[in-house]
């Protein structure tokens, strides 16, 4: 049987670096399916989590923001409008909260083999996945309830879905490498994920953020993902804001590209520090 070896030099790491992760993909399967199983292993409930979480903060949003508040929902069903946020978000903060602390949750691993450290945050990022299909079907449910049938925009989701998990990893790159370093970070995330909750437009539209201050109001990249999503899930009542969304992508992007160069320089350091 042919074993493969692997010589590891100084000089080596940033230019095989992204052909070691195609090598290892099996440990990053094996890494996100062990996440997956650990994620509801010893639950009363197990699964049921996914489904409890958004829906009773919809209900909340909605007893809150559509009755008590009586905030505009455009015409459509307020606990739709709340709902089709809540998939991105929920997508979003446990994303950046499971990668987060991925490095120090695999600190005996770090320590141990060589492999690219890249494929812990992004394991964590796709068992978040299994929760965002699990809402995305309460939310076909709940779009079935109420009669509500999405036009053809909906062939956009796929666009805002990237955006959102481009967002969380990238964001999740730049904390997981700060947390191994600085430890007061894994107190900062849920603090952030609380704040950026209330800040963005879950349980209310865009609509109600006074014009002069809606292009500010998108430098949370997390208001384009969300506006995104309920224009392709519910069409012309939440128009676009075109400008504001590409300023959203735009520091999407620069999230991403300076996450994964911030995780790479501190990476050669993780073994040591952890």
């Amino acid at each position: 049987m042919e074993q493969m070896e692997i010589l590891i030099k100084p000089d080596m790491g940033a230019r095989n670096y992204w052909r070691d992760i195609w090598r290892y993909r099996e440990l990053f399967f094996f890494l996100a399916w062990r996440d997956i199983l650990v994620r509801y292993k010893q639950t009363a409930i197990g699964i049921a989590w996914s489904v409890l979480r958004p829906l009773l903060t919809m209900l909340v949003f909605t007893i809150v923001f559509g009755k008590l508040a009586k905030l505009p929902s455009n015409g459509v069903p307020y606990p739709i409008m709340v709902y089709t946020a809540m998939l991105p978000w929920q997508f979003f903060a446990n994303s950046l909260t499971e990668s987060s602390n991925s490095l120090i949750d695999n600190a005996n691993l770090l320590s141990k083999v060589y492999f690219p450290r890249l494929i812990v945050p992004a394991g964590s990022v796709i068992v978040s996945m299994v929760d965002f299909l699990i809402s995305a079907a309460i939310l076909s449910g709940l779009m079935a309830w109420y009669r509500f049938i999405p036009d053809a925009r909906i062939l956009f989701l796929p666009v805002f879905f990237m955006m959102a998990f481009m967002a969380s990893f990238g964001a999740g790159l730049w904390l997981s490498a700060l947390n191994v370093t600085y430890r007061d970070f894994r107190y900062v995330v849920p603090f952030l994920v609380q704040f950026g909750l209330y800040i963005s437009p879950v349980g209310f539209s865009s609509a109600i953020v006074p014009e002069e201050w809606r292009l500010l109001y998108f430098l949370n990249p997390m208001v384009g993902v969300i506006d995104g999503f309920r224009w392709a899930l519910l069409g012309d009542a939440f128009p676009v804001n075109w400008p504001g969304l590409g300023l959203s992508f735009l520091l999407v992007m620069l999230i991403l590209m300076g996450g994964v160069c911030y995780f790479r320089r501190m990476e050669r350091s993780f073994a040591d520090v952890v």
